[in-house]
């Protein structure tokens, strides 16, 4: 029984040790436990805690959070978008180098993708309030498997992708994400912006809100423009580890057909009534 528990501490030991000890120093990057904890707690909470809380209670008004909320993530998301153009990464891309995540491109450029990384992780953690908001206002509904598996998939992907393989390659995916949530939020900021009655409501669907089947469309795009940049890079012989490379792509190809469904569901059979993600 000791020598089981010595080898799972030793085990545990090699699972905290990541690409870089400066990584390591970092809030939330020592051991998987904080982000595991935050993880558990997001779905306690939106898949039974909060549900249970929120039964007998009247929906909480949220509306000037949810303004603020949706404005601040459009403006982080841009900045996310042109931050590439300021570090050097864009034109690394242009040059379709390859290199191992630790060599290959200079010490400062790879220090700026990981600090964007860890920002980008605690974009991802604070994302998970979207899903909380829908608790709080009774919209349970919302809250589908599609919108909790690709928020705790996101969570968790980051960080692994920061601890154990930093490379600048995956870096393209977190700004083709953030380009798609500038147009996402920005539909989410018009939807709190409008009016409450139901009749002033539907007018200003009609005219502020009417392309959210194109949004679900970019979504969809976005996905296949990722499995695209995958066969890219494993064609020009990146240095990605396969764990990586088969992780995004299976992720990618569920993420597909739940979206592919979720169109299908909401503009072809019925008038739409849930809210992508």
């Amino acid at each position: 029984m000791s020598n089981y528990v010595e080898r799972m501490s030793v085990q545990y030991h090699n699972f905290s040790q990541g690409a870089d000890p400066l990584i390591d120093s970092w809030p939330l990057m020592q051991t998987p436990t904080p982000i595991l904890t935050i993880s558990g707690l997001y779905l306690l909470f939106v898949l039974w805690i909060g549900p249970r809380w929120m039964e007998h209670r009247k929906p909480i008004e949220l509306r000037r959070t949810l303004i603020v909320y949706n404005a601040a993530q459009v403006i982080i998301s841009t900045a996310f978008c042109l931050t590439p153009f300021f570090t050097g990464l864009f034109g690394q891309y242009l040059s379709m180098s390859c290199g191992e995540p630790m060599t290959g491109i200079s010490k400062e450029l790879q220090l700026s993708v990981w600090n964007g990384a860890w920002m980008y992780l605690l974009l991802k953690i604070i994302e998970l309030l979207d899903t909380v908001f829908f608790v709080l206002r009774k919209k349970q509904n919302q809250v589908s498997f599609l919108h909790v598996y690709h928020h705790t998939i996101m969570v968790l992907f980051t960080w692994f992708y920061l601890k154990y393989i930093p490379g600048t390659q995956a870096a393209f995916i977190g700004v083709l994400n953030s380009f798609v949530h500038i147009f996402m939020y920005t539909y989410y900021l018009l939807a709190a912006l409008g009016p409450q009655s139901p009749k002033q409501k539907k007018l200003w669907d009609q005219k502020y809100l009417f392309w959210k089947r194109h949004l679900t469309t970019l979504q969809l795009l976005q996905f296949g423009i990722m499995l695209c940049y995958f066969v890219l890079i494993n064609s020009m012989q990146c240095q990605v580890p396969r764990a990586l490379t088969y992780f995004f792509v299976s992720n990618i190809t569920i993420f597909l057909f739940l979206f592919i469904n979720f169109y299908r569901q909401a503009y072809r059979k019925r008038p739409a009534t849930a809210k992508a993600d």
